[in-house]
């Protein structure tokens, strides 16, 4: 079992950027790929990047190019660098392992992208 506590939403102009970071209580060494994911009311939670444990990253075609996934696995982080922020961003952020396990959900980080 382990907490996932993310941290780094906000309000931001379009265009702006925000740093995400999803700390660990435990070691993720262990855990071969981790993901951030969003959600927006009303819709289902959709995978937005994953990042395997060499460093491997995939992203969904919506944030290719904008957003940059990584972890850092001495300090049991896994962070999502987004740049270029779109109104459509909007959601709130969590991570998870990938696949997603239920027990894992945390409170995720509200991201508000408006003008």
């Amino acid at each position: 079992q382990v907490q996932l506590v993310e941290s780094g939403g906000g309000l931001v102009q379009p265009g702006g950027s925000l740093r995400l970071s999803c700390a660990a209580s435990r070691s993720i060494f262990s855990i071969n790929v981790m993901g951030w994911y969003r959600q927006v009311p009303g819709k289902q939670r959709e995978l937005v990047a994953r990042v395997t444990r060499g460093g491997t990253t995939t992203y969904a075609d919506s944030v290719k190019g904008r957003f940059t996934i990584s972890r850092d696995n001495a300090k049991n982080t896994v962070y999502l660098q987004m740049n270029s922020l779109k109104p459509e961003d909007t959601a709130v952020y969590y991570c998870n392992t990938y696949p997603p396990l239920t027990t894992y959900w945390g409170q995720g980080t509200q991201v508000t992208v408006s003008s």
